[in-house]
Parts: C-alpha cells; structure tokens; sequence
C-alpha cells in the first residue's frame, strides 16, 4: 500500500507526541512542553536517544512516567533513526524528508531512498487517520488524541448588515461625494465599501447513547478541537436527555476537557431517544436563537428507540430554523452501509449534508464542510 504523505513540520510531530503522551497519562504540561521543544532543538532529532531521553528529562516526574513515555515514544516514532536533525525554532526547517517514519507494511526492511521531497510509502500515522476509531487499542487512541491537534478548523462566516471601506465592491457614492466637496467639486478616486462579515454559530450535538459508545470519545475530542477553534460554538449531548457541555469543553486541555464532560455527562452509554432530545433542545434553545441561522451538526447512527415520526418532525423543524444541517454516522463510510435504519429514514430529507465520521479522516472532511457552510 503507498501513498503521497505531505510533510509535517518539527514541531507539529513533537507537540503531537506531547499530547499523546498526555493522553496516555503523563501530566505533560504547557512548561514542561515548551523545555521539551528546546531540549530537542538542542540535540537534534535526528539523534533518536538523544531526543528519547531530551523527553524523559522534561515531560516525566516518576519512573511510571517515563514506563509510559518509552511505550508511546516507540509508538509514535517507530523504530526509525534517519530523522533530519531538529534545529532550533526561529530557524527556517527546510522540508526534503518526512520526520515521521514509514510504516513497513509488507515487511521488508523500508523503502529506498528517493530525491523526492514527498515520500511514496504511506507512513503509520497516515494509515492511522483512515483507521475506524472504534476498532482501535488502546495504544492507536493514545496515538490518534495526539493527532487531533493537527485537524484544520475554519469555521463558518456569514456577512452582515453593516458595510465598511474596502478597495473594491460597491461604489460607496456618499463618501465618494464628501470627499468631491471636500476638493472644492473638483474629481477625487472612487470610494468603495463591502459588507463585513462575522463568525456562524456552530451547533454540535452529539449521541452518546451505547450504540454510538465507540465513537464518543473521538467525537468529543472533535467538538473540543472546534470549540477552540473560535467563539460562537455549542455542543450538546444527546441520549435519553439533553445535556449542554459547551462550559466543560472550554478547558484548554483536551484530557480535563473530556472528563469535565464525562462528569456532566447523565446518561453515558444509555439509550436512544434522538426524538425528544431533538425537541428538547428545539424548545429550550433552538427556537430562541441559538440553532435559528446556525450550522448545526448532530453526530449519530440513527437508532432510535423512541418515535421515529417524531424524529422526522423535529428535524424538519430544525431544518427550517438552521442555516444548514449536517448529520454525521460512524457508519457511513463502511463497506456494505445503507441507511435503511427508522431514524435516518425519518432525518435524510430534512439534512443537507450526509456524511461518515468513523476516523480522523472523514473528521477533516467535516470540517471543510463546516468551513463551507
């Protein structure tokens, strides 16, 4: 299996160590991050136990941490020593040859050496992206947490009202005759203006239910990634009552983030009733505003243990007060999927978009989506 594999800078691969690490329970912290990236400028990652122990040295404080930061650190960088050398930040690194090793897929000893700044060998990390969460170890879901730092997020912009100076658009004829006046009637340039712009409202609303257990924590660490990414987004879990997580989910660290959710959080891994939570979250805060304009984006499989008709009627309801409704299902993108479940029966003609959400992948899709919208 091959395939084109852009290249990362320096630091996004290390700041993604640092945060798998976290994930896997060192408590790497901001300070600790930032000697970490020093320490490894300074020896050079092309030095694989210089930079082993550059991380044993800044990001661990007991021996249990550094039993942890050996296993993630093999993990994310493999058994590779031909990393270029990592020079100090505020230095031009100049992009020829991936930092992250390629995987050895059909067990050979590695590809050969190519002139060609992009390699050809698909590396772990790539294939990881288009792994499906849910069937992922413990170990990969340590991995892909570190990933996620590194989805693009744009959110959505809409333009507004008001319209300010600009130099090109519509002629603005009032300043373009002040301004004539102003030179006793004799010609001036021409004054333009434009419209302004300012964010969306994103609206993300989540199944928690047992059916969609698998995917929760991915999906959560997705919402906390776009609630980072700008103001003016909400996210609610759905199940078989709504909860608002927006407040928890506001912690800079993903980790905390995630479990300050999970503690809000009534009805983890309970049932389905996408129905009335849809109509809850209508009636007490879609209908006075907060979805009216908005992208919303409900992540689910659809199975619904209550009303599907119900189900149909407040997505239509949605539909009508949303600027654009995306509905996202694990299943989606798998081999052999039809939705033929009751629940996105009743939702397909009231979504604009329909797409999978199974892996990091298809969450970068989303996300041009949501940049789109």
């Amino acid at each position: 299996m091959t395939a084109a594999v852009a290249m990362r800078e320096p630091d996004e691969i290390l700041l993604g160590f640092a945060t798998a690490l976290r994930a896997a329970g060192v408590p790497v912290t901001q300070d600790r991050t930032r000697s970490y990236l020093d320490a490894v400028a300074l020896v050079g990652l092309g030095d694989r136990d210089a930079t082993r122990n550059a991380g044993r040295a800044t990001l661990c404080g007991t021996r249990e941490d550094i039993e942890r930061h050996d296993r993630v650190f093999d993990e994310w960088f493999h058994r590779d020593n031909t990393a270029p050398t990592l020079r100090p930040r505020g230095v031009q690194q100049r992009p020829g040859v991936s930092l992250l090793p390629d995987a050895q897929v059909d067990g050979t000893s590695g590809p050969e050496p190519d002139d060609d700044p992009i390699r050809a060998a698909a590396s772990a990390v790539e294939i990881l992206r288009h792994r499906d969460v849910a069937t992922l170890d413990p170990t990969e879901r340590a991995l892909l947490a570190g990933m996620f730092a590194s989805l693009p997020v744009r959110l959505p912009r809409r333009a507004t009202a008001r319209r300010t100076p600009h130099r090109r658009g519509a002629v603005d004829a009032s300043r373009t005759l002040r301004a004539s006046l102003r030179r006793m009637g004799e010609p001036d340039r021409i004054h333009h203006r434009r419209r302004t712009t300012r964010p969306r409202r994103v609206v993300l609303l989540v199944d928690v239910s047992g059916s969609m257990g698998g995917y929760a924590d991915a999906l959560l660490r997705l919402a906390h990634r776009i609630v980072a990414a700008g103001p003016g987004v909400e996210v609610f879990s759905l199940g078989t009552r709504l909860t608002h997580l927006t407040r928890a989910l506001h912690r800079r660290d993903p980790d905390r983030a995630i479990a300050a959710a999970g503690d809000v959080v009534p009805d983890w891994s309970g049932g389905t009733r996408l129905g009335e939570t849809l109509q809850a979250f209508l009636d007490r805060h879609g209908q006075r505003g907060m979805a009216r304009g908005a992208v919303v984006v409900v992540f689910s499989d659809g199975w619904e243990r209550g009303d599907p008709q119900l189900l149909g009627e407040q997505a239509a309801r949605l539909h009508r007060l949303a600027h654009t409704v995306v509905w996202v299902n694990p299943h989606r993108g798998k081999d052999g999927y039809a939705p033929v479940q009751q629940g996105i029966v009743a939702v397909l003609p009231h979504v604009d978009h329909f797409l999978a959400g199974h892996s990091l992948a298809t969450f970068a899709e989303l996300t041009e989506v949501l940049a789109r919208a």
